[in-house]
């Protein structure tokens, strides 16, 4: 299987919202953390638990697991061979917030209006 390629989405202002967050975690996390997006880059889609749950509408959830330190990183698949990560958070409950699902959505939607431009 070819590896996947996978990328930051950009907001407009050319925020990266997910680098920006793996940039805050402390650095055992974020050591975890970028092991995990390189699992997700060898395996792709076939990515499972414990490392990436699909959360709904097409929203991934990355896992990654310090001690009791708990952070996740957002990212959906865009045309098959890449994934795209949006956003990420530290997890303080057992569900994943919906606003930072939302966010995910809104930030897919928008890098999907902007690829599908001429």
């Amino acid at each position: 299987m070819a590896k996947l390629e996978v990328e930051f989405y950009d907001l407009p202002n050319g925020k990266e919202p997910a680098k920006d967050f793996l940039l805050s975690l402390e650095p055992k996390m974020r050591a975890k953390m970028l092991w995990t997006i390189q699992l997700l880059q060898e395996n792709g889609t076939a990515l499972r638990m414990p490392y990436s749950e699909s959360l709904e509408d097409g929203i991934f959830e990355l896992r990654a697991k310090v001690g009791s330190d708990i952070s996740r990183v957002l990212y959906f698949f865009f045309v098959g061979d890449k994934a795209i990560l949006t956003n990420g958070f530290v997890k303080k409950t057992q569900k994943t917030p919906e606003a930072e699902k939302d966010k995910a959505k809104k930030y897919r939607a928008e890098y999907l209006s902007r690829k599908e431009r001429p």
